[in-house]
């Protein structure tokens, strides 16, 4: 059967976004504090597995229906000659590097990390306070 898969045809495109997630790069992993991420176009990603392994490039298309997408550089010659992009799927891939000209997403992840940071520092704060009550009690 070709076409979009049929457990993905009464998903919202919303949630079928979040299908289109991969894995980031272990410094990127520190630098924003998540595991994963929404591919988009421009991204950069690193195959893991399958024919292409170790192959590095950037996201050309993203196609949220089959959670694949197009990298440059990959395409797999047809019988009767010319080539042809090969789709490859989001779970398969690490993102090496991030595409932040939308400026939504990096203040998103700007806001992620801020989050991070500041809730470890406050709870770091508010036993410190409770540790100078109780011994002034």
């Amino acid at each position: 059967m070709t076409g979009i898969n049929p457990k993905l045809i009464h998903v919202h495109k919303h949630q079928r976004d979040k299908m289109v997630g991969a894995v980031l790069e272990e410094s990127l992993r520190k630098q924003y504090g998540r595991k994963n991420i929404r591919v988009v176009k421009g991204d950069s990603v690193r195959i893991m597995r399958g024919e292409y392994k170790g192959v590095e490039g950037k996201v050309e298309k993203v196609n949220t229906e089959h959670a694949t997408f197009h990298v440059e550089g990959i395409q797999r010659e047809k019988i009767r000659g010319g080539q042809v992009k090969v789709p490859i799927h989001s779970s398969n891939v690490m993102v090496i590097s991030l595409n932040l000209d939308d400026d939504y997403r990096s203040s998103k992840l700007q806001g992620a990390t801020n989050k991070g940071e500041s809730g470890a520092s406050s709870q770091k704060t508010d036993e410190k306070e409770k540790k100078k009550e109780e011994d002034n009690e």
